[in-house]
């Protein structure tokens, strides 16, 4: 990200240490912890058993995987398309998520259409919402791919619906969550405004996300300066302005969501993975990764937005679910568009479709059905 980002984020790991050393300690110990040897495979229970965390596992070989055929879903975009633009390497498609201590129900997407029969599911955020929501939209058409669909697309909004159950599917595009506002001095996000949230009212279930846009800067960053509490500010530490954002999300929740009616989760911080360093082989990125890393540890160590996250989670007073994918994706530094699909330059950031947001879905069908 450069000197400027390179500065903050030293001096955020500083200001942030004290009130974040216990949250931080415990995510570390989360990622350290062995699971049960392969030897013991046979007696895993399905997800939802006690004491099995399905975010703690490692990446296996599967040959039956993808879970869909990129070339029959009609949902993915060019930017995801990895394999419609040629790329030459398939490995990345077959690797399937084994928590250590349970084994993952089977995706069935009869059962999610049926469970949800007229309700409205929404996913709410920046690209990555966008990347699983199509994963979604693919792996439940994979089931039923004779099965009528409306598909409309406004802006900032997509809404897909399987009209024979009633089943939408909403992505809500908004980088931040937070507002951005067109004002005399320039374009201003606000830390501490949420109009946007009258959009997901009403939702059966929400999957929150944001992280990415929070590090940009230059000319691609989308704001001019942050306001809080009424006060312009040109700029400011951008792990400090995430926690002041994600907390007025949480006062969000805290108000309009009814438990009874809405299920919340949050998408945790999905990586990227532009400088080997993270993994210790510091001249690579990406485009040069045809495997998952398969160690336990992963060296980078959990990001600090990641901690932000728990922190917030742990002050919220509504249910909330954290989709906690960060580790696992951090194992997946293969699985990236790299130059295949239709964006600028080399991509490290989103994933390829089919591949890695698939098994996010998995996963938050475990949490939905077991």
């Amino acid at each position: 990200m450069g000197l400027m980002w390179k500065a903050l984020f030293i001096s955020a790991a500083f200001l942030f240490f004290q009130e974040f050393a216990a949250v931080a300690q415990g995510a570390a110990e989360h990622h350290h912890r062995n699971g049960s040897s392969s030897s013991a495979a046979a007696a895993r229970k399905l997800a939802g058993a006690a004491g099995c965390n399905i975010f703690q596992g490692k990446w296996v070989y599967d040959s039956s995987y993808p879970l869909y055929d990129y070339s029959t879903c009609p949902f993915i975009d060019d930017e995801f398309n990895c394999l419609k633009y040629k790329r030459p390497d398939r490995n990345y498609l077959k690797y399937r998520w084994q928590p250590f201590s349970c084994n993952l129900p089977s995706f069935n997407g009869v059962s999610f259409l049926e469970k949800y029969r007229g309700k409205k599911i929404m996913f709410v955020g920046d690209s990555l919402s966008l990347n699983i929501w199509q994963s979604l939209s693919c792996m439940i058409h994979s089931w039923v791919p004779n099965a009528r669909t409306s598909l409309i697309k406004r802006q900032g909004l997509a809404e897909l619906t399987f009209l024979d159950y009633g089943v939408k599917l909403l992505l809500y595009r908004t980088p931040y969550l937070v507002d951005i506002e067109n004002q005399k001095v320039g374009r201003v996000l606000k830390l501490d405004s949420i109009q946007n949230g009258n959009s997901w009212l009403g939702m059966d279930m929400l999957i929150f996300n944001t992280w990415h846009w929070w590090t940009h800067t230059g000319s691609s960053q989308p704001w001019d300066y942050m306001e809080e509490g009424g006060k312009l500010y040109k700029d400011m530490n951008r792990l400090v302005a995430y926690y002041k954002g994600l907390n007025t999300w949480a006062r969000w929740v805290n108000r309009n969501v009814d438990p009874s009616k809405t299920k919340v989760f949050f998408q945790g911080i999905s990586p990227t993975h532009y400088e080997g360093k993270d993994w210790n082989e510091g001249s690579k990125s990406c485009k040069s990764e045809s495997e998952p890393y398969f160690g336990i540890k992963y060296p980078a160590g959990n990001p600090l937005s990641g901690v932000v996250v728990n922190k917030v989670l742990s002050r919220i007073k509504k249910p909330v679910y954290l989709l906690d994918i960060t580790l696992l994706s951090q194992y997946r530094k293969d699985a990236h568009p790299i130059y295949y699909g239709l964006h600028n330059g080399l991509d490290c950031s989103h994933w390829c479709l089919p591949g890695l947001p698939d098994t996010w879905n998995l996963l938050l069908y475990t949490a939905l059905f077991t």
